[in-house]
């Protein structure tokens, strides 16, 4: 009986029909489990079978044609120096297709015969699904292909494709055939250098570690591990720090580079006749001297953390023989200001000049001298870089083999920075022509960035009330390219010495920078006495590049060299240590060590100094000919005169 509580208003039922039992038969038997198949393994396509045979290989996409619903891929790989084609409506069935066509180019049966051609794969019909099988998954290519392999691994030994196998990574130099080239030329790789990472290799592993960028204003760093093998890479942020490590890696073990000095696929290449070949420092070199630069900084930094803010950081480092594993980091150094004119000594006693680069190279100096002094002494002689010049002019010269490279974190002021960071063609100046292309420039003191030249006899006066201007860190450079950097004290005593190369931090515009510190005024230099020359270094960037610090400047800088206990914290604006002394690096240090050396210095013809600072440099013949030279090259070229300081600040000697 229906209870009114279970008839609805409509008086149905509210209650749902149960469903019916089903009654099993009496004898029925259990039902059995569908047996399964055993699971027939799946062959690799062609694509993965090609790259367990040759690691590393890059596919290319060389055309798409046909209409935009149909569309036809052409894509190219290359293998043992022969180019294979593949086509497909497909990027994947193209790359396929690549794969199958080289592959059928080295593999063989036992018995000498190669396998057959397939059917090529132009003139498809979009329409229709012959290329498919029947489940419409995989291309004909792939199984036939796979099919032959399968007969030709039964067919031969153990270890049938032992001859196919690449060698490992230190036995071989496959890798390393990888770096893109067209006609004979580095180019920059189409793809992301993560992507291409995954693509290369298997074994890829990112770690991520957080760090504090008081530094060097980087916030995140890294650490790639391919083949037991690790790479750091810095940045911002994890994406750009995760493609530093990917292009670190990409440089050391397939010597692909994304570096601005590789002329971009994209782009026609640099017109500077074809020097940027070999005007590239390895990007691994690279790497290594603008990491000592870090670490060093990092390390003389410790206690004095307060003096560790800066813009811009530069340093030296030493080779021999081009050996990066024992690299010596010869000096560091931070600054970005000009001593104020009110300071000016008279007796040598300030630094004018605390740009980081040029208090770098003061240190190098200060090195120079030190390793002369080795050679005072017949027992540390050995030691030193420097040997008995017997067939030259010069009583010594440097050991073979032993170079300076020069790292800044970021272009030098003046000629080399006149661009803007933000243009697309990194490698082609749009404006070469323009009037302040390779201008010189002064920069101003107490302050940053540089102004051209102004048309004058380059001379600055003690008493001309004027602001003290200082020539710009890329016009030196480019001096240091002519006479060396050894400076005309020592010119007297060893032959020149040049850098190597120049790696920098940030900024790189190959053209750019080229013009600024050599470029400008090969056309026009003559006249040399030898063994002076214009020399051209290798230029560089390192992959973890830095961004840029947007802080205000501070008003002292930092110098280190090698031998020193501790840092020296130089006041720019005063060009005296913060505690008001002289500083080790100054003319008047320098000219007391000459004096000691042409005392002490076995082969020295001359042995006393008699005249005053100014006057011992320019008994210096060769070194003022070639510098006269250079700034009538400025001239011929229309890029202004060389302001020379007040000639008073050089009108000290030696005390007895």
């Amino acid at each position: 009986v229906t209870t009114p509580a279970e008839v609805n208003m409509n008086g149905y039922n509210r209650k749902s029909a149960q469903k019916r039992r089903y009654d099993m038969p009496k004898y029925a038997v259990a039902l059995k489990k569908k047996a399964t198949k055993e699971r027939i393994p799946q062959p690799k396509n062609t694509v993965a079978m090609l790259n367990e045979l040759r690691h590393g290989l890059i596919y290319k996409l060389e055309s798409q044609t046909g209409p935009v619903h149909a569309p036809l891929f052409t894509i190219s790989v290359e293998v043992d120096g022969q180019k294979y084609m593949g086509q497909g409506r497909s990027k994947k069935v193209a790359r396929i297709e690549a794969a199958a066509t080289a592959l059928r180019s080295f593999i063989q049966f036992k018995d000498g015969a190669v396998l057959s051609p397939l059917k090529p794969a132009g003139n498809l019909d979009f329409t229709s699904d012959e290329h498919l099988t029947e489940n419409g998954n995989k291309s004909i290519i792939e199984t036939d292909i796979f099919e032959r392999i399968k007969d030709i691994e039964l067919a031969t030994t153990n270890n049938p494709l032992e001859h196919l196998q690449p060698k490992p990574l230190h036995e071989s130099n496959l890798y390393r055939k990888n770096a893109i080239t067209v006609d004979g030329q580095k180019k920059v790789p189409d793809k992301g250098p993560v992507m291409l990472l995954y693509e290369l290799f298997n074994d890829v592993n990112f770690d991520c570690i957080n760090i504090d960028g008081a530094q060097n204003n980087c916030r995140f760093k890294m650490t790639v591990t391919i083949n037991e093998k690790r790479f750091d890479g810095t940045g911002p942020s994890k994406k750009l720090a995760k493609n530093a490590a990917a292009k670190a890696a990409l440089a050391s073990l397939c010597d692909i580079s994304y570096s601005p000095m590789v002329v971009p696929q994209k782009n026609v290449p640099l017109p500077i006749d074809d020097k940027s070949s070999s005007m590239e420092l390895p990007q691994i070199h690279a790497d290594t001297i603008g990491r000592l630069v870090l670490e060093k900084f990092m390390e003389v930094i410790k206690g004095q953390e307060a003096y560790s803010r800066r813009k811009v950081l530069a340093g030296i480092v030493m080779t021999e023989n081009m050996n990066f594993c024992e690299a010596k980091v010869i000096s560091v150094s931070t600054g970005t200001k000009c001593v104020s004119g009110e300071h000016m000594s008279v007796n040598g006693a300030v630094l004018n000049d605390s740009h980081a680069e040029i208090v770098s190279r003061r240190c190098l100096l200060k090195y120079l001298y030190a390793q002369l002094d080795l050679q005072c002494n017949q027992a540390t002689a050995y030691q030193s870089i420097f040997v008995r010049n017997t067939d030259g002019q010069y009583p010594y010269k440097l050991k073979s083999g032993v170079h300076f490279h020069l790292y800044i974190n970021t272009a030098p002021c003046g000629d080399a920075r006149i661009f803007s960071p933000h243009e697309n063609d990194t490698g082609v100046d749009k404006h070469p022509n323009r009037k302040a292309r390779g201008q010189l420039r002064t920069k101003i003191e107490s302050g940053e960035g540089t102004i051209p030249v102004k048309s004058s006899d380059g001379i600055q006066t003690w008493d001309g009330g004027q602001r003290l201007l200082t020539m710009s860190c890329s016009d030196k450079i480019a001096r240091w390219n002519i006479v060396g950097i050894q400076g005309s004290l020592l010119s007297s005593i060893i032959e020149p010495v040049y850098l190597h190369s120049i790696v920098l931090g940030s900024l790189l515009h190959p053209e750019h920078m080229y013009r600024a510190v050599c470029g400008r005024i090969e056309k026009s230099i003559q006249g040399l006495p030898p063994p002076y020359h214009l020399n051209k270094p290798r230029l560089a960037l390192v992959t973890s590049a830095e961004p840029r610090n947007q802080a205000k400047a501070p008003n002292f800088g930092i110098n280190w060299t090698i031998g020193d206990t501790e840092l020296e914290v130089v006041n720019s604006l005063t060009g005296r240590t913060i505690g008001g002394q002289v500083s080790r690096i100054t003319k008047q240090a320098f000219f007391v060590k000459y004096g000691f050396l042409m005392k002490n210095l076995p082969g020295i013809s001359v042995r006393k100094v008699t005249t005053d600072y100014g006057q011992t440099k320019a008994n210096v013949k060769d070194y003022q000919t070639a510098k006269l030279e250079l700034f009538s090259a400025f001239k011929r070229e229309d890029l202004g005169s060389w302001l020379k300081k007040p000639i008073e600040q050089d009108e000290f000697g030696l005390n007895e």
